[in-house]
């Protein structure tokens, strides 16, 4: 029963929220081919783990100059400090990121750059509600760093990623990956459809806050 209402949901959701952003979609999908970067509108490394363990292509806007996340800093080695920023934390504060294209900040700042997944929803590689769904080397790297997450890892990936989350909706990058992956876990296990109503209800509210964000 639950599968069933959990599909009924997600279809539901992503079948008007894809129509009511189509002009959204177009608009920067638009924005994005003609941004001067001749790259493409969807980023073109986006392999993600998904349910099982399984990897899966991720639909998201490119919110990044070509080549962002292949050869980006060794062409520029006068941003080695930047560099070495990044490879700490992972992540960079949008305005700094040199990476990132003046559509991609707007993007990234209202989290529009997540919209295309919403057809990951509609073939059923994700849900509107579920974990994360990180890269796997982004993964592999958690793991190294944090042995103690396997199991929650195991747990959490039971069930399908999601556009939203009780990640996104508790406080993002303010917890910590051991945290994260305890809540994602406990989440999969509960699969309460009436809890991925209410992280629906509070994906809006996390959206215009930006708590945990990293700006």
């Amino acid at each position: 029963m639950y599968s069933f209402l959990k599909r009924a949901l997600d279809l539901t959701v992503a079948t008007f929220a894809i129509v009511f952003f189509s002009p959204v979609l177009i608009l920067f999908a638009l924005l994005i081919k003609f941004d001067g970067t001749g790259g493409p509108i969807f980023v073109d490394i986006s392999t993600r783990v998904g349910k099982g363990m399984k990897n899966f292509y991720m639909y998201k806007f490119r919110s990044m100059v070509p080549g962002a996340h292949i050869d980006f800093w060794e062409k520029h080695p006068e941003l080695k400090e930047l560099e070495k920023e990044w490879k700490k934390i992972g992540k960079l504060p949008i305005d700094q990121d040199p990476r990132i294209t003046w559509v991609g900040r707007i993007i990234r700042k209202t989290d529009l750059d997540e919209l295309p997944q919403l057809f990951n929803v509609f073939k059923g590689e994700m849900s509107i509600v579920g974990p994360r769904a990180p890269y796997p080397e982004e993964l592999e790297r958690y793991m190294d760093e944090y042995p103690e997450i396997k199991k929650d890892v195991e747990r959490t990936f039971q069930v399908k990623p999601g556009l939203t989350g009780v990640w996104q909706v508790s406080g993002r990058n303010a917890i910590t990956i051991p945290q994260r992956y305890k809540m994602e876990g406990d989440y999969a296990d509960r699969r309460n459809v009436l809890e991925d109503i209410a992280v629906i209800i509070q994906t809006p509210i996390a959206m215009i806050t930006r708590r945990g964000a990293v700006e």
